[in-house]
């Protein structure tokens, strides 16, 4: 091998690291397709979280893959969240897909647009045990074509809290 292809495959090889260290470091990542692309109110999605330290600091997100052909400019979700105490809350969570000009929000191509919605920065779980995370669409139609898949992530963001 010559010096010039070695020093080609030492730069290409250093590429290629330095471009999978980009990726987020993900905790969890729970992701559900929709059948047929459609979200229906029987469609409840339940992701269980495993959490074995109080101390780590996360940031969750809700990643939406949604047809450029969805009907409405936002989504109403309902989250439920149930603590290893069996402790359960819920709240509303408005998502606004597009601004008013009906510019989507997101990555789009011609097809699909992909929101990620930061849902909490800087979280962490008071205790160790099964979070379990169930999300509903909450809209005022049961059927709703144009969602492809739904994904929550909890991102490590490598730092403990103070």
């Amino acid at each position: 091998m010559s010096l010039v292809s070695y020093f080609k495959a030492i730069l290409f090889c250093s590429i290629i690291v330095s471009i999978s260290s980009c990726k987020p470091d993900y905790y969890f990542e729970g992701s559900t397709a929709m059948d047929q692309n459609t979200w229906t109110y029987a469609n409840k999605l339940r992701y269980t979280i495993p959490i074995r330290d109080t101390q780590e600091v996360y940031n969750i997100y809700l990643n939406i893959d949604h047809s450029t052909e969805y009907a409405y400019q936002n989504i109403y979700l309902m989250v439920h969240t149930q603590y290893p105490s069996g402790k359960k809350i819920s709240e509303r969570l408005p998502i606004d897909f597009a601004d008013k000009t009906g510019l989507w929000y997101g990555k789009c191509n011609k097809e699909f647009c992909q929101l990620s919605v930061n849902l909490q920065k800087d979280a962490f779980f008071d205790a160790i045990g099964d979070y379990t995370i169930s999300v509903e669409q909450f809209m005022r139609v049961d059927s709703l074509p144009g969602i492809k898949n739904v994904a929550l992530v909890l991102e490590d963001t490598g730092r403990k809290r103070s």
